[in-house]
């Protein structure tokens, strides 16, 4: 029983069944099929007031109420269509979606010119001097590798010289360097490899130190001898000062991968605490630096533990890809970041209110209308994560309501991930959604980094991410190592000036427009408005029967919420995990992304909220990352966001 229990929590994959949400759309559909005259005669219970108090003027007054939030909304100046007689569905109230929005401007992208890397060459393995068994067995059949990446025919010959490199190459294009001549006996490592997160390796790794995983386990593991020791930064440190087994006297090769994440995490001491204990030994190694991003954090971190390294990157039209590095990072290289050939980058403007059913449609049109599409949802915060897998699989995972359907479609899997899991179920969920054909992994920036997971078709960053770097890192989810890819980025009306700082990078997007979006509900007959739809008829009409659909599913998500208190205090939770998080953009971007900038009566109803709660501005504005002291509440606030999600 509890096995069952724990696998429901951890994988959401439900059989089709009736959710409460369809039953009380049931109930109430027989409590309207009275007569006029029995309606006139038979008194209204309070519950029934209470509902139908619920009419546009008390919609504008909670607009108005809300509205004292520390924001204000500019309004548009169209009124949403007048709502008709029901036709034996529930009263639908289409004004409290599409009424009292922001205004949603046309979002132009600047013309950019996108910094461009070739992925692979048509050079062999075979053309370096190599191990043979290497080559053959491990590359060519054990990987299924035969051609070089670009980013690797320059660097291995770089590293078989002996001299120490920053490497700077796009996500996902083979970037880590296989190790030769690891095939010694030693005492203790020959090679160390440094990553931020503590995401499993599930098939290069000889020997992993993360959190998570037993001490003891681990101790017995070094004691025995590991080649190749893969750890976090953390974990590592621990070991340094409590293990008396770990020997790092053989070591030869330091590798820091991923490592501006490992210092925007705040590993930088960490990381001077690894340099010592290797520096002790006195033995001359080879340090490799890897990277997608080159910042001036990297640049200082090289300078401190490297001994005149070269500088290596691709990029389309340069030739001058090897140089000595300088001490800081070359200005044209940090600002424009390369991006996979074949990755689509698309944005989407959605009000606060529109959020919630607009990445639900997006979800039905790509895994239950079309085959095969895998789908990497980034979400702020874990309670959010946790909060949209059990609304999704609540909700959206029911079987529909008529037994015929015009659109043929597929069963939704969710999945989640975030810093929260133990290490057992991230690493499950991390094989399960590698071998699934089609499925939807809600997750935090924990999967941003360091993953690779087979052919992931979209990346959808329903919240912005903190930075154009991290924009980088979860948009090469998708599109690696020459794959085909889409991305596409949520942004509210107050936020489109994103575009601009992402253009600034080189980074094109592409508008993709809500409507569109919400289009989708047109094929679920589940959410279907009043009466009976006619393809034959105005456009207008269509842009209602879309704006009665959108809100039968936010009704549906409101009223599973609101069905008992513990549902109801899981999306608080998640609303105010979700401000916590907003106050956290560094203070380049807070113009765009700020706390005060945010509705949150609307910011509430992406919970499926009907109110924002009581006291939840002033606790919010009270936050000290809001304070003129912030640098002590900023980082308590990054690391309630993050801190849990890296290997300890």
């Amino acid at each position: 029983m509890f096995q069952k229990k724990w696998e429901s929590k951890r994988k959401g994959v439900f059989e089709p069944q009736e959710s409460s949400a369809s039953k009380q759309r049931k109930i109430n559909q027989t409590g309207q099929q009275h007569t006029h005259k029995q309606k006139l005669q038979t008194p209204r219970s309070p519950s029934q007031r209470s509902n139908n108090r619920d009419t546009e003027e008390n919609e504008d007054q909670r607009e108005k109420s809300a509205a004292k939030s520390p924001s204000k909304v500019k309004t548009s100046p169209k009124k949403a269509p007048e709502e008709h007689g029901d036709h034996g569905r529930p009263f639908i109230k289409t004004s409290s979606l599409f009424r009292n929005n922001p205004e949603i401007p046309d979002v132009l992208s600047p013309a950019v010119n996108q910094v461009k890397e070739k992925v692979f060459t048509s050079n062999t393995f075979e053309e370096l001097n190599l191990h043979p068994h290497l080559v053959r067995t491990n590359l060519n059949i054990v990987l299924n590798v035969t051609s070089m990446t670009s980013v690797q025919k320059k660097t291995i010959p770089v590293l078989m010289s002996g001299k120490d490199a920053v490497v700077r190459s796009q996500t996902g294009s083979g970037g880590i360097p296989g190790l030769v001549h690891v095939n010694q006996i030693s005492d203790g490592p020959l090679a160390v490899v440094i990553v931020p997160t503590r995401e499993p390796f599930t098939w290069i790794v000889p020997g992993v130190l993360m959190g998570g995983e037993k001490r003891k386990a681990e101790k017995a593991r070094l004691r025995k001898g590991i080649n190749v020791l893969i750890s976090t930064p953390g974990r590592l440190v621990d070991h340094i000062k409590n293990t008396l087994s770990i020997a790092f006297s053989a070591v030869r090769w330091l590798i820091l991968d991923e490592a501006d994440r490992t210092l925007d995490l705040g590993f930088e001491k960490d990381l001077a605490v690894i340099l010592n204990a290797l520096n002790v030994t006195g033995l001359a190694r080879q340090n490799v630096l890897l990277s997608a991003t080159l910042t001036e954090g990297l640049s200082r971190l090289a300078s401190i533990s490297m001994k005149e390294p070269v500088s290596i990157h691709v990029s389309e039209g340069s030739e001058d890809t090897v140089e000595a590095c300088p001490q800081a990072a070359p200005q044209a290289l940090s600002d424009s970041y390369a991006m996979p050939e074949r990755l689509q980058q698309h944005v989407v403007v959605v009000p606060s209110k529109l959020h919630l059913v607009c990445l639900a449609a997006f979800i039905l049109a790509k895994c239950k209308f079309e085959q095969r599409q895998k789908l990497i949802v980034f979400i702020s915060s874990c309670e959010a994560v946790e909060f949209l897998l059990t609304l999704f699989t609540a909700v959206l995972c029911v079987k529909p309501s008529t037994a015929s359907t015009k659109h043929t479609s597929t069963s939704l899997n969710f999945y989640r991930l975030h810093g929260n899991m133990r290490q057992e179920e991230r690493t499950e969920v991390f094989q399960e959604f590698s071998q699934c054909k089609t499925g939807i992994l809600l997750c935090t920036d924990v999967a941003a980094r360091g993953l690779d997971l087979p052919q992931v078709t979209w990346i959808v960053q329903y919240n912005p991410p903190v930075s154009a770097a991290e924009y980088v890192h979860r948009v090469g989810r998708t599109a690696r190592i020459g794959a085909q890819g889409s991305s596409l980025l949520f942004l509210t009306p107050s936020e489109t000036a994103f575009v601009d700082v992402l253009a600034n990078h080189n980074i094109s997007l592409s508008e993709m427009k809500m409507e569109d979006i919400l289009a989708t509900l047109m094929k679920d007959e589940r959410f279907k408005g009043r009466g009976k739809w006619d393809s034959k008829r105005s456009a207008t009409a269509f842009e209602q029967e879309v704006r009665e659909r959108a809100t039968v599913l936010q009704t549906d998500f409101e009223n599973y919420v609101h069905a008992n208190n513990e549902s109801l205090q899981t999306a608080k939770s998640a609303l105010q995990s979700f401000l916590r998080a907003y106050t956290t953009y560094p203070s380049s971007l807070k113009h765009i992304f700020h706390i005060r900038s945010l509705h949150l009566g609307h910011a509430a109803k992406s919970f499926g909220l009907r109110d924002a709660p009581q006291g939840l501005g002033s606790s919010i504005t009270t936050n000290p990352a809001n304070s003129k002291d912030s640098k002590k509440g900023k980082d308590k606030a990054k690391r309630y966001c993050k801190c849990s999600e890296v290997g300890q």
